[in-house]
């Protein structure tokens, strides 16, 4: 899962991506809200940790436009700002949850664990879609064409951030912290071995593309 840091202080914006990326999180960071803003219409993300006192565009005005341009992204606010009419006008533009600064990591990657919880699909009848590729998450099955295809673990795991990313590159890297996690050799071939194994599966009109020097893209449309 990806997670958009939007922090000005640098020994805090380090402090979150570390803990976060040890936790197999996929980080990416932002020093400003007029760069926040723009990174989160960049690409997609599972969360945000949005500070308030930022320069150029000031958090409460960064969390506004995050919801008007991506509604239901989960913002979780972490400020040294602890007034109650704060937390407020927090909570009312949307913020999903607020912790104040100086603040625990434990406690932090608690509530951004609990968010991402409540954000995930429902396992009653959830299908992704992906142009003519079907994925159906309580089953963990795939299907494209007439080709209905059961999935292992890893399998899934991979096709599912693919589709979460569909038309996206998606570096070998992020697959193995995404799928693996930091634990695993990074000079293993076991993303490549996996990638063989779903396009042996889904057939000769599997939509995983090999990106040179990229990674691996699932064809849009």
């Amino acid at each position: 899962m990806r997670i958009l840091v939007i922090e000005d202080e640098p020994r805090i914006l380090a402090f979150l991506a570390r803990g976060l990326e040890a936790e197999g999180f996929l980080v990416d960071a932002a020093t400003d809200g007029v760069a926040g803003v723009a990174q989160a219409s960049q690409r997609r993300y599972d969360l945000v940790v949005l500070d308030l006192l930022l320069p150029k565009v000031d958090g409460l005005s960064v969390l506004r436009a995050l919801q008007v341009e991506h509604p239901g992204l989960p913002v979780v606010i972490v400020s040294a700002r602890s007034d109650l009419d704060t937390k407020l006008r927090g909570f009312g533009l949307g913020a999903c949850d607020y912790v104040s600064k100086p603040f625990s990591f434990d406690e932090l990657l608690a509530r951004v664990r609990a968010q991402l919880r409540r954000n995930e699909p429902s396992e009653n009848g959830a299908v992704m879609q992906a142009g003519g590729l079907s994925l159906d998450l309580p089953r963990r099955q795939a299907t494209l064409g007439d080709v209905v295809a059961d999935l292992s673990d890893r399998e899934f795991r991979l096709l599912h951030h693919l589709v979460q990313h569909e038309g996206e590159i998606v570096s070998r890297e992020s697959l193995l912290a995404e799928v693996w996690g930091y634990h695993f050799d990074p000079r293993s071939n076991v993303v490549e071995v996996c990638v063989r194994r779903l396009r042996r599966k889904l057939g000769a009109g599997a939509p995983i593309e090999t990106v040179r020097h990229g990674g691996y893209r699932l064809a849009a449309g």
